[in-house]
């Protein structure tokens, strides 16, 4: 009897496990997210559009495509292919004495499955060709910001296109997988710049460039990688003159940007550029760009005239 109570001790303090922290442990991360949900892309199955929910206040999960929920215990037997002895034990493994107080996602240490990188390498690989053009990315486009990436995970290989963050970790997505390697963070690519670009993710920039060849000329770039580091990001934006905000036309992308906007002098919202769509892939890829008459040399995102400041408050017009 002791024993049975010991585990069903274990069980109910499991249960409080968050969900998003479960599933950022094996690398999955939500596409959008507001306080009482989030969605990610199924961890079952290759998507395009998120149909897994994760309701906050209830730590419960749910995937429309499969039809089936449940609590995080259920979710890493599954995931896992585990007993529920060894995913009690997975979950405690790197937490510390199961704190379940609200922190980053991304902040505790992972001693499970996780990530091995194991090449980094010129783009070469004609699946990954294939995808970035499904995606409307020219290959000398995406040369310019993405790596192929070979890693391991559960014991496999797999390979995908690959942007390095500040803190040596990679954002991996090919025609199948969205995830991430540890360290989680942001992607800051610094071109000396007095200018910055913010994007949510990988494709929104390379969309951004695919559309101005000569962007890095004129701007440094800031990838989110998730929302979760939008303060972190306001201390990126400090020292920069001009910051144009290309963020999703969604809920998450709109509070994200506002926030911005309400810390940072000089950051521009952007996103009525491809008002209509979710983001600026989106947006490329559904061709508005050539139906409204506009070449790849067509550089509408950089404003014509823009008011900016110099770091000692005067005011600039640049070209």
């Amino acid at each position: 009897m002791k024993k049975k109570r010991t585990i069903g001790l274990s069980c109910e303090r499991a249960r409080a496990f968050p969900i998003e922290k479960a599933l950022a442990k094996l690398g999955h991360f939500p596409t959008r997210s507001t306080e009482k949900e989030a969605w990610f892309l199924s961890p079952f199955r290759s998507e395009t559009q998120a149909s897994f929910k994760v309701s906050r206040p209830l730590n419960r999960w749910y995937d429309h495509g499969a039809g089936k929920g449940g609590n995080v215990i259920d979710l890493v037997c599954l995931l896992n292919r585990s007993s529920v002895r060894e995913a009690l034990d997975w979950l405690e493994n790197g937490q510390i004495f199961f704190s379940f107080q609200q922190q980053p996602i991304l902040n505790f240490n992972e001693k499970g499955h996780k990530i091995i990188i194991t090449q980094v390498k010129q783009l070469t690989h004609f699946a990954l060709r294939q995808y970035l053009r499904s995606r409307k990315i020219s290959i000398t486009t995406a040369k310019k910001l993405v790596k192929e990436v070979h890693y391991q995970f559960k014991d496999k290989t797999y390979f995908a296109l690959g942007l390095e963050n500040s803190s040596g970790g990679w954002e991996l997505r090919n025609k199948y997988v969205k995830n991430s390697s540890s360290p989680k963070d942001v992607a800051h690519i610094n071109n000396g710049r007095t200018r910055l670009i913010i994007t949510e993710g990988m494709f929104d920039l390379l969309s951004i460039m695919e559309c101005n060849i000569k962007l890095g000329l004129e701007y440094d770039f800031l990838v989110l990688n998730s929302t979760a580091f939008v303060q972190k990001s306001i201390e990126i934006m400090e020292g920069y003159s001009c910051i144009d905000l290309y963020l999703d036309n969604d809920d998450t992308g709109k509070k994200a940007t506002k926030n911005f906007m309400d810390h940072v002098d000089n950051s521009v919202d952007r996103s009525p550029l491809y008002a209509g769509f979710k983001d600026m892939n989106e947006w490329l890829m559904s061709g508005a760009k050539e139906a409204n008459g506009q070449g790849i040399q067509d550089v509408f995102l950089l404003p014509q005239k823009q008011s900016c400041f110099a770091p000692d408050g005067r005011k600039e017009n640049k070209k």
